[in-house]
């Protein structure tokens, strides 16, 4: 009977302990909030890193995000990445990794991340978007028009996806199809000057 209440007490004091942390870990992250909208970086961080465990997925992800906000690129990425390995399928860490990954210039990691959330979400609208937005500065006109196709096909009359797609066929010489697709971007935003130049540049 003494063992039974040992193990009682024991269960009781972990239940305490565990609910002290987690609110002194909500008012870390409150706290990180409020330091987060004044500008002061470092601060925030340090609120949180006072509960650093490198198995919570939470912990990570706020970190990167503050690390990223306050210029420190690698210590971000290290974070997403912590994030990424104990949430495998998680989107939104890989959409936090492309920011300070595309601030130092990386953009292989970049390209490897969307291509990873497509390969977990294939219609994925913003990794279609920005990939497609990649590969067309960089001339890779099919790729770039593949991508925009997909979010196209998905969201018909979006301002940015249209946009991009029209020039995406003016530069494959579709300009039957593009200037189709540039009336209909000025159907969603009349007087567009994007639009118009395409427009003026088919003959």
């Amino acid at each position: 009977m003494e063992f039974y209440k040992k193990i009682i007490l024991i269960s009781i004091l972990v239940f305490i302990t565990f609910t002290a942390n987690s609110q002194s870990l909500l008012k870390a992250f409150e706290k990180s909030y409020e330091l987060e909208k004044s500008g002061e970086y470092s601060k925030a961080i340090e609120e949180i890193k006072v509960f650093y465990n490198e198995n919570s997925y939470e912990i990570n992800l706020r970190l990167g995000w503050l690390n990223y906000s306050a210029g420190m690129f690698t210590e971000s990425i290290a974070y997403y990445s912590k994030s990424i390995s104990i949430m495998p399928l998680s989107i939104e860490a890989r959409l936090g990794l492309v920011y300070p990954a595309s601030s130092v210039g990386n953009w292989t990691q970049v390209i490897n991340a969307y291509n990873k959330i497509l390969e977990i979400d294939k219609k994925n609208s913003v990794a279609n978007y920005r990939l497609g937005y990649i590969f067309y500065y960089r001339k890779d006109y099919n790729k770039a028009f593949s991508y925009f196709q997909e979010n196209v096909n998905l969201y018909p009359f979006d301002y940015n996806n249209l946009l991009m797609f029209a020039w995406a066929n003016f530069q494959l010489g579709k300009t039957r199809e593009a200037k189709i697709l540039f009336n209909k971007v000025l159907l969603n935003k009349p007087n567009d000057t994007s639009a118009l130049e395409g427009l003026g540049l088919i003959k």
